[in-house]
């Protein structure tokens, strides 16, 4: 299995999860941005009046899962953010939270709310 399948593996995982624990999946690998500068959200789920965009880690261990989410990466979630809000405006006034899942094969994972923050997303 490549790290692309495996990854894909993953956010499916992820995916499930929150749905299992309520939420509604509104979009996945939501794109933003072109060239160098493209980012990619890897899901956005609902619940209630929350939006929460999702970035899903897989690595040999959790906690080299949580050191792959560069500062980067985190401001362009955010971009993404700012944009599916835009192009969204029924969400304009729901709260936002940016989540992380740490995924460890064979299959351990850790869902973090509230991963990073950012006040003015819209």
């Amino acid at each position: 299995m490549t790290n692309y399948e495996s990854g894909k593996i993953a956010e499916f995982f992820a995916r499930l999860l929150f749905i299992l624990k309520g939420y509604t999946i509104l979009c996945k690998n939501f794109k933003t941005g072109n060239g160098t500068n493209i980012g990619e959200v890897d899901f956005i789920a609902r619940k209630q009046n929350l939006i929460v965009f999702v970035e899903v880690k897989k690595r040999s261990t959790l906690e080299n899962a949580a050191q792959a989410i560069s500062e980067k990466q985190k401001k362009r979630i955010i971009r993404g953010a700012e944009l599916y809000i835009k192009k969204n405006k029924k969400y304009h006034n729901f709260d936002i939270r940016f989540d992380a899942v740490l995924i460890s094969f064979p299959f351990y994972f850790q869902h973090i709310k509230n991963a990073w923050m950012y006040e003015n997303v819209y």
